[in-house]
Order: C-alpha cells, then sequence, then structure tokens
C-alpha cells in the first residue's frame, strides 16, 4: 500500500479511536461530597489514539510475503522437531519458577490458578476438540469434584490425597450419567442440553442445604500435607510440621508453593495421560468420530461407548481440578461454578487451538492474566478481555496454535512395501 494511502487509514483507525475513547476511557464519575462529579481524562484518549495510529501505521509498513516453495518449514514441523527439547526446557522452567528472585507470592499463586484453567482445558479439550461434543455445562463436573471433596472432609474427616481419587472417579461417574441422554444429539442441541445440566448442578448445590452448606458453601476445607506433615505453623495434636521436620522457618509461601506443585503434578499427568490416549484406539475413535459419525459406524465402531469414554475422561479430569480447587481455595460456594466458568474454559480450548495441547497453554495464560493486568482499569477489564477475544479470533479465527502433531504417521511408501 502506498505511503499516503496507508496514513489516510492509519488517520481514519485513529479517529476512531478517538470517538469510542473519549466516553469509555476518557470520562469518569466520582462521587465527592455527596455529588456525582464527571472527571477528564484526556491522557488516556491521548494514549489510545497514538496507540492506534502508530499500530496500524507499522501494521502496513510490514511487508507480506507470498508463500514460497522455498519457505522455511511450517510451525507444525518445526515444533515436532523440537517437541522433546522445547518440553524439558518448560518443565526446568516451571520447576524453578518459585525460586526465581523476581517470583513472588502472589506471581506463584497466579501461576496455580493458570495451571488450574490448563488442566481444566486440556480435560474440555478431550470432549469438544478431540471427540467434537459441544459442552457448555464443564462446570458442572469441576463443581461435582469440589463438593465431593468438601463434603468428604467434613463429613468423613478425609484429607485430599485420599478424596481426590474418589473426586475424579464421582465426577466421571457423573459425566457417563449426562452422555446417556445426550448420545443421540449433535451440534447446537448437545450445547443446550450441557448448559442445562451446568445449571441442574448449581442450582442443586444452592438448594440442598442440608449437605452442599446451599448459597453459603462449605468453610475450613483442609489443606494438602507433605506426606503427613501438615505446611501450617503448628500441628493439631502436638505433631510435627513441615517446618520443624526440615528444620526450617516458618513461611506462610511454603503452602502457596507446595499448592503450586501440586497443581504441577495434577496438569502434567493430564497431559501425559491425554497424549498416549490420543494414540491408543480410543484416541483414534475420538477424532473419527468427531470428523463424521456416520463413517465410524460404517467401520464397526460404536458411537456410544466412544461418546461415554470422552465424557467421563473429560468429567474426570475436571474432578480432579474441583479438588485442588476446593483446597487451594479453603472456600467454596455454587457461585464459583456458574456458566462464567464454563464459558471460560471453553474459550480457552477455542482460542487455543480445539485438538492442540500447546495451543490451550498459551490461551489459558493469556485469558488468565489478562484481567490481572487490568486491575487498575477495573471498570474496563471486560472490555479488555472482551476486546482480546475479538482480536484472536479476527487474526487467528483457528485459534493461537491450529496446527498439532498427528495421533499416527504412516511410514514412507518406501518403506510400507
Amino acid at each position: 500500500m502506498p505511503l499516503k494511502g496507508l496514513a489516510k487509514d492509519s488517520a481514519l483507525a485513529a479517529f476512531v479511536a478517538l470517538i469510542l475513547a473519549i466516553p469509555l476511557v476518557g470520562l469518569n464519575t466520582v462521587e465527592r461530597d455527596g455529588r456525582i462529579v464527571v472527571e477528564t481524562r484526556f491522557s488516556w484518549v491521548a494514549i489510545a489514539v497514538v496507540a492506534v495510529f502508530v499500530g496500524r501505521l507499522l501494521l502496513g509498513l510490514v511487508p507480506r510475503r507470498q508463500k514460497q516453495a522455498t519457505d522455511k518449514r511450517p510451525l507444525a514441523a518445526l515444533l515436532d522437531k523440537h517437541a522433546r527439547a522445547l518440553g524439558w526446557c518448560s518443565l526446568a522452567g516451571l520447576v524453578i519458577w518459585p525460586f526465581l528472585p523476581f517470583s513472588s507470592t502472589y506471581l506463584v499463586d497466579l501461576a496455580s490458578n493458570i495451571l488450574t484453567y490448563i488442566l481444566l482445558g486440556w480435560g474440555l479439550n478431550i470432549v469438544v476438540g478431540l471427540a467434537g461434543l459441544l459442552n457448555l455445562g464443564y462446570a458442572g463436573f469441576y463443581a461435582v469434584g469440589a463438593y465431593t471433596f468438601g463434603i468428604a472432609a467434613q463429613s468423613f474427616g478425609l484429607g485430599f490425597w485420599e478424596a481426590l481419587p474418589l473426586a475424579g472417579l464421582l465426577a466421571a461417574a457423573v459425566g457417563i450419567l449426562l452422555g446417556f441422554p445426550v448420545l443421540r444429539l449433535r451440534g447446537d442441541y448437545l450445547a443446550i442440553v450441557t448448559l442445562g445440566f451446568g445449571e441442574i448442578i448449581r442450582i442443586i448445590l444452592i438448594n440442598w442445604s442440608s449437605v452442599t452448606g446451599g448459597p453459603n458453601g462449605i468453610n475450613d476445607i483442609p489443606r494438602p500435607t507433605f506426606f503427613g506433615l501438615p505446611l501450617t505453623a503448628r500441628a493439631a495434636g502436638g505433631g510435627e510440621t513441615f517446618a520443624q521436620f526440615f528444620g526450617l522457618s516458618y513461611s506462610p509461601q511454603h503452602r502457596i508453593v507446595f499448592l503450586y506443585f501440586v497443581v504441577l503434578g495434577l496438569a502434567l499427568a493430564t497431559n501425559v495421560i491425554t497424549l498416549r490416549l490420543r494414540r491408543l484406539p480410543i484416541g483414534r475413535a475420538w477424532e473419527a468420530l468427531r470428523e463424521d459419525e456416520i463413517a465410524c459406524r460404517a467401520l464397526g465402531i460404536n458411537p456410544t461407548s466412544v461418546k461415554l469414554s470422552a465424557f467421563a475422561i473429560g468429567a474426570l479430569f475436571a474432578g480432579f481440578a474441583g479438588a485442588f480447587f476446593a483446597t487451594r481455595q479453603n472456600f467454596i460456594s455454587p457461585e464459583s461454578f456458574g456458566f462464567q466458568e464454563s464459558a471460560t474454559v471453553l474459550a480457552i480450548v477455542v482460542l487455543g487451538g480445539m485438538g492442540s495441547q500447546l495451543g490451550i497453554v498459551l490461551a489459558a495464560v493469556v485469558l488468565v492474566t489478562l484481567p490481572e493486568f487490568g486491575r487498575d482499569f477495573a471498570q474496563f477489564r471486560m472490555l479488555l478481555f472482551g476486546a482480546a477475544m475479538v482480536a484472536i479470533m479476527v487474526w487467528r479465527p483457528r485459534g493461537l496454535l491450529s496446527l498439532r502433531a498427528p495421533s499416527i504417521r504412516l511410514a514412507p511408501s518406501s518403506e510400507r512395501r
């Protein structure tokens, strides 16, 4: 594009940004002496206009190369070639993250939150990304896992490690129960039923007060222990604590770092299991079902068992995430498992690239950290969140990383003879 035309387009984009920025960020209402006063923040407007103008100008100046046969290897091939090295480097970075000089308690806790959503995203990816079954009620399984641990701890005195498999198995059982009524449904109809399922779970949690605590939720959920050593200042009954056993001075950061490694272990186990399942016949059946259910029936694949297995395994990982959420927060209530949670996890799967494990990681980092950066713009946080989602879908309609490694590779034709 000629420079003159590019300048006109940039000026037009800046003018549109000016019109939008004045009511959105340029004016702010505050209460002073019992009166509502409107403050002007034209510096914010100027920053927004300049950013849009410069960004549009730079975007137009970037040369767009045409795809040629001599181009470098595509992204999928590069990731596949260096997958092992990239994986080990990422694992090393995650392990040393809490011990870096700039890593504060807040950053470690934020990383735990990101890993929780990664765990949920990988679980939903089995249902949506691999099996192609749209699920808008995934937070229901998340809630089942959390409340299973909360009720087991309050009523039966079970600890986190004892209740963790129970939470996952009960969530998987609920996933199978949901799968049976929706075996004949596809597309929008399946989405409506799963949306209703999530709301049913939330209403049950609110109204079954004798078991779930109703709107007040469940308090004092126990924290996980390190091989029976509590990460507290003093142990109940005069026992030994984690700090006393290792000769350390007690610090509340010990518990936060330990919770970080717990969810990191759960996420890594989920990733390994998912990648392994994709290479097994059940994983190939999921992807075949996603592409064409009629062809699956013709090949002798039972769609009923395939769908139920996808719902069950996806719900299993949601149950694990729910149990961890309960022990991390020390409190759960129905408000934590509304439709917004299901929408957030689904957005992570779609924006990351359905079926892409690495893409879900990138999307979770973006969608979880973006609201944190917007804390200074509290009234505009959802606006920034929505704008970022629109931008991603415009520039990367198939997700941040739509390319993924194939489930199975065929040997070269010369080797198959």
